[in-house]
Formats: structure tokens, sequence, C-alpha cells
């Protein structure tokens, strides 16, 4: 991959992310023109500025955040199982954390409750499936990916119990918290700095990456440690997943379909794909924030509904093209 590529690939990838931020400002119950959205970031217009820069930038700030850390696990999880079909949710990371979630709902608490909730459940299944895929001579990916699916369906059995005997007032916010939801996330700051924790943490292994993509043998031959990278890929990965779910629930697609699609469109060097993935995964949940605010407003959507909407055909689209080539 030459220079020149890598920078203009990257350039283009985040003017791209700062264009969605900027439409993301201007749409909403009240749409800022070009010269309006001028005049409110740069005159003491009080209610515009309020507009901006308490209610829809830092829910747009969180969406890129949440984003990014979904295509960045989604990638890295791809790259563990040597999987593309993989996402961050294949081993029962969000289900764990639905489970706290909804439990905190169930008995009436809120705001950091929720989001602690939420974080525990998903650290527990990380560690679940840590414990339950460890048997007599280490695990395979073939084995981590079916205890994963395994715990995946035991937390999906204890969210239909707790939706059961939920009463009938907290159902309509569990059911938008498990389909995702940003209409509470107003704090973007700790999502954004894990996001930039993550890549700097993820940019070093990428030369490793690539080559264990190719396979393990070949990985080993080359002078990789393939146990300690798997096990460095498996709790990052699961920890920018749990940030990601804690901050705005359940939200599918963004890390199954980014990672795949900038894989088709510039190869398997993870020196490019990690952060690609991350501006285009960032990009991708911002777009669709602001359709889930704008297309039936003054009502709001569930976000995971527009990335469902977004992400079935163009998941389709990209099995097809993959078996086409």
């Amino acid at each position: 991959m030459t220079r020149a590529r890598f920078t203009l690939t990257l350039s283009g990838l985040a003017l791209l992310a700062l264009l969605s931020l900027l439409w993301g400002i201007s749409r909403g119950s009240i749409d800022l023109g070009p010269g309006q959205l001028w005049q409110a970031l740069f005159t003491p217009d009080r209610l515009a500025h309020s507009l901006i820069f308490e209610l829809r930038l830092p829910r747009l700030l969180s969406a890129f955040a949440v984003g990014a850390l979904l295509a960045l696990a989604g990638a890295l999880m791809q790259a563990l199982l040597r999987n593309p079909l993989a996402d961050p949710y294949v081993l029962g990371i969000s289900g764990g954390a639905a489970v706290g979630a909804l439990l905190t709902m169930l008995f009436g608490l809120g705001g950091l409750w929720l989001g602690g909730g939420s974080f525990v459940g998903a650290l527990l299944s990380m560690l679940l499936v840590f414990a339950l895929a460890h048997g007599k001579g280490g695990w395979t990916s073939t084995r981590l990916l079916l205890t994963g699916v395994i715990v995946a369906a035991g937390w999906g059995a204890l969210i239909s119990f707790i939706l059961a005997i939920s009463p009938d007032a907290s159902l309509r916010g569990m059911l938008f918290w498990l389909m995702g939801d940003f209409s509470h996330a107003d704090a973007p700051g700790t999502a954004l700095l894990i996001m930039l924790i993550g890549l700097a943490l993820c940019l070093p292994l990428a030369r490793d990456l690539s080559l264990l993509a190719r396979g393990e043998l070949q990985a080993r031959a080359l002078g990789v440690n393939v146990a300690a990278l798997r096990w460095g890929i498996y709790f990052l990965a699961s920890l920018l997943t749990a940030v990601a779910v804690t901050q705005a629930g359940s939200i599918g697609f963004v890390g199954l379909v980014v990672p795949h699609m900038v894989r088709l469109a510039t190869g398997n060097d993870h020196r490019l794909l990690l952060p690609a993935s991350m501006l285009l995964g960032g990009t991708l949940l911002v777009c669709a924030d602001t359709l889930a605010r704008t297309v039936l407003a003054p009502q709001q959507l569930p976000v995971g509904v527009i990335t469902a909407f977004l992400g079935v055909p163009l998941f389709l689209y990209l099995l097809r093209r993959s078996r086409m080539s």
C-alpha cells in the first residue's frame, strides 16, 4: 500500500465524517440552513447555540463514538475468528449488557445505574465465555464461537423472561434500549476517549493481525505469538463492545457490515482497515441517528431500526458480490 493511497483514503473518510456531523447538527425539529448554522456556531445566539452544543452535538458525538467502537471491535473479531461474517455481538457481550441494563430498569433505577449495570453484565458475559471456552489444550476459534453462541442464547432467554415479568410502564424504555437509543446519550467524553485508546492499542498489532488473517501457521512462522495475540484481541474487542453497548444499547449491523465494506474496498491490510473502519462506522451511525430523529419527527425511532433497514440490503449485496468475485 502506498503512503499516498493510505493518506487519501483516511482523509476522505475524515471529511465524510465531518460532513455527516454538520448534516446531523443542521437537521432536527428545527432545521438550520447554512447561514443559520454559521451564525449559530460563531455568534452568541443563545437559543441556536444551546440547541447545537447542549442537545445535538453531544448526541451526535456519542453516535460517532459508538459507531467507531463497534466497527473497530467488529474488525478485531473478524480477525480473531478469521471469519468476515463475525460481529462484536457474536460472543454474547450485548446479551450480558442487556440483562444488566434491563434489571436496573426493572427495579426502577436509571442514570449511572443503567450504564453501570450494562457494563457489569457485558464484563460478566466476557469472563463467562473466557472461562467456558478454555478447555484442555487451550481454545480454538471454533470452540470460542460455539461457546459465545450458547451464552448469547442463554442471555436471550433471560431477556425474554425479564420482559415477560416487567410492568407495562417499563416496557417501552426497555424495548428502545434493546434496539439502540441515543436519547439519553449526553456525555460522549468517555466513549470518545475509549475510542482513541482502543485505536492506539490496535495499531501496533496491525501487522500481526494481517498475518493472522492469512493463517495461524504462517503467522507463527513469521514470529507472531498467536496465543497472546488472540487473548489481547478478545479482551480488547470485548471491552470496546461493552463500552459501546453501555452508551446506547444494542445496535446491530455496524460492527458486521462496516469492516466487511472497508475490506472489500481497501484490502486486508489492518494498518488501513482499523482506522478506516472506525471512521466509516462513526459516520454511518451519525447518519442513522440523524434519520432516526427526523424521518418521523417529532417522534423518534430507535437508531437500531435505521441501521437494520440500511444494513440488511447492504449486507445481502456484499454477500452477493463476494459470491460472484
